[in-house]
């Protein structure tokens, strides 16, 4: 039943589309300076119904129904409420059905709050929106199907993978979609932009909170993913480069540089072209993501699926997309006449553009390198962080002295007469860095850069935003996502310098020492849960020179549906560091190898990004109280 009603359901958002579609170009065409009514209700109707399939499908897993191979194949009888309902959107088949819901609300939204622009902006939007719809739909359809039935219909589920059974990863994939998925709408408007010659600040203006919107849910998604890949997947740090870590990280790139692109041309109506084709890169970017992570050809733990017809689907549909919307930008390419200064604000919005640009190609680069390897060479590799520490860090330093500088430009042209105030600022940054050397210990010459650079750009914000204060204008936003993003880099830094990892063999009873601390494997006990079995090992940290004990209870899980074997890592987290242990049996010996580590100022790395996302969404604010 549940699998009937969900299909019909699917089939009718195909008709909903086409109908869309159809009634928008008669709109186009009629002399009429609004849009047809019917259009607003066609729209609604599709979001609704979208909706109800979507939570037919909840329903299927909230009664486990397996008749439905998706819920046989990631739910069982004996899963968590709150399990089954996020296995929902858990898989291949129930994620891709949420594409279609955000694809599809961002396209009504869109329609009804941005009614002060012209009609056939609007309308080649929704018609361009909805032809992605329809390309995803028929994806799902004939590919990636969430409803199809089984016969017989077995009395159990295979059941979802544990690691995945985890409340950070439950909301990760909804926030990550609302961002690379969202960034459809300034896609679709972008090419509407090009077809009607609607362009200059109004355009900036249909587009930028949706920019804002998206950025914000794909940083917060990002910093929720890399919280549970901390404590669940026992990597212990905060990024390790994986290739689908990367894939969300390259849209993030291109938005931010779209965010600075769509301030200049707001102010000055340049870099409209700028603008167009970071529109058209973000949603390409999350396209090229996708494809990634279900086509098979990456090894993550992260990835969907490993059917490559899908992949060959979404890589058409990618090539599609590219290729039509370069040819319409190199139809519409014209040279924008206005001169630009060397010395001006705009020219530190270009530049901020040129880094985005070279962090997104060098992790694309990173990403993408191992699979030609593979295909030409058939030799797999890896691209770890080292690469990436020394390509990108570098630059960073750079960035970051350019990204403090740039907010005290003026717009057309600047006098640069404040550089005793840099100069002043640059002195404080060297006195803090030597002053953390001095009490704590030495690093390299290039962490010691990045840590001034840091403590510049902060500095900078902090001193700016007391200056704006006193002048009761200031531009809160801006200040803190730009301090918090100096103290994001500045906690990675002093993290990565401070950071002890220490790994050893040991049986119960064992004592360990090292630096300043020594570690007990004390005892270790066996309990019984509703899903699984735990082998939870009782360790004693203890600091010598701060006279400091802690008990961690690192455990080995056993799952029986499905049959599954993880290592959930122990954390002791305070302002300062954390304790991070993690414990694995040694070919069924009494030895265990414990992997100890500590990582000083891992939660200000979090609270660093949360604000980052604050000052983003506190943008929208400020943007809708303007409007």
């Amino acid at each position: 039943m549940l699998s009937n009603l969900g299909n019909i359901l699917l089939f009718s958002k195909v008709l909903l589309s086409l109908t869309i579609i159809y009634f928008s170009y008669q709109c186009i065409k009629s002399s009429r300076e609004i849009i047809f009514k019917k259009i607003y209700q066609i729209s609604l109707l599709q979001s609704t119904l979208v909706l109800g399939c979507f939570f037919t499908l909840i329903a299927a897993y909230v009664v486990s129904d397996f008749s439905l191979i998706n819920v046989y194949q990631n739910s069982h009888t004996a899963k968590p409420l709150f399990y089954k309902i996020s296995g929902t959107w858990g898989n291949h088949e129930g994620s891709l059905l949420l594409w279609i819901i955000i694809l599809t609300l961002f396209s009504f939204l869109f329609l009804i709050y941005n009614n002060n622009h012209p009609k056939n902006y609007r309308l080649y939007t929704l018609i361009i929106q909805n032809i992605l719809i329809l390309g995803f739909l028929f994806f799902i359809l004939f590919n990636s199907n969430p409803f199809l039935s089984l016969s017989p219909i077995p009395k159990e589920g295979l059941g979802l993978n544990p690691i995945l059974q985890d409340p950070a990863l439950a909301i990760h994939p909804p926030l990550l979609y609302l961002g690379f998925v969202g960034s459809s709408i300034y896609f679709s408007a972008a090419i509407a932009s090009l077809i009607t010659n609607y362009s200059e600040k109004s355009f900036a203006f249909s587009i930028k909170n949706w920019v804002l919107i998206s950025w914000g849910f794909q940083t917060l998604g990002i910093l929720v993913g890399s919280i549970w890949a901390y404590y669940e997947l026992g990597w212990g740090g905060f990024w390790f480069w994986d290739p689908v870590e990367n894939a969300s990280l390259l849209p993030w790139f291109a938005m931010t540089a779209l965010l600075h692109s769509l301030l200049v041309l707001e102010k000055r109506n340049l870099l409209y072209f700028w603008v167009i084709v970071l529109c058209l890169i973000t949603f390409t970017l999350s396209v090229t993501g996708t494809f990634l992570v279900r086509s098979g050809i990456l090894n993550s733990v992260h990835t969907f699926a490993s059917d490559p017809s899908r992949g060959i689907y979404i890589l058409s549909f990618l090539s599609v997309m590219i290729f039509g919307s370069l040819f319409l930008l190199l139809n519409k390419y014209r040279k924008e006449n206005k001169l630009i200064y060397s010395n001006s604000k705009e020219t530190f919005v270009l530049i901020n553009n040129w880094f985005m640009m070279f962090y997104l190609l060098t992790v694309l680069v990173g990403t993408l390198y191992p699979i030609f390897t593979d295909v030409l060479t058939n030799n797999k590799i890896s691209v770890g962080p080292p690469f990436y520490n020394t390509v990108i860090l570098p630059v960073v330093v750079i960035f970051l002295f350019f990204m403090a500088i740039g907010p005290k430009a003026k717009w057309v042209k600047n006098r640069f007469d404040n550089l005793g105030y840099f100069a002043l600022l640059l002195f404080l940054a060297l006195v803090v860095n030597f002053s953390i050397i001095y009490f704590f210990k030495s690093s390299t010459i290039l962490s010691n850069l990045v840590i001034i650079s840091s403590l510049f750009l902060i500095l900078s914000s902090f001193f700016d935003l007391v200056n704006s204060i006193l002048k009761s204008r200031f531009d809160l936003a801006r200040t803190i996502s730009h301090i918090s993003f100096g103290f994001l880099v500045l906690f990675i830094g002093l993290n990565h310098n401070f950071s002890i990892e220490k790994d050893f063999n040991m049986k119960v009873g064992e004592v360990k020492s090292f630096d300043n601390y020594e570690i007990q494997l004390q005892n270790l006990e066996l309990k019984t849960y509703n899903n699984y079995k735990a082998i939870i090992g009782n360790l004693k940290i203890k600091n010598i020179l701060l006279k400091e004990e802690r008990t961690l209870n690192p455990e080995i899980r056993i799952y029986d549906n499905p049959e599954t074997l993880t290592y959930e890592a122990a954390i002791k987290t305070n302002l300062i560091k954390d304790y991070y242990l993690t414990m694995s049996n040694i070919d069924r010996s009494e030895f265990y190898n414990i992997k100890f580590q500590k990582k000083p100022l891992m939660i200000w790395i979090w609270i660093s990004v949360a604000m980052l996302v604050f000052g983003g969404f506190l943008r929208i604010f400020k943007n809708a109280k303007i409007n």
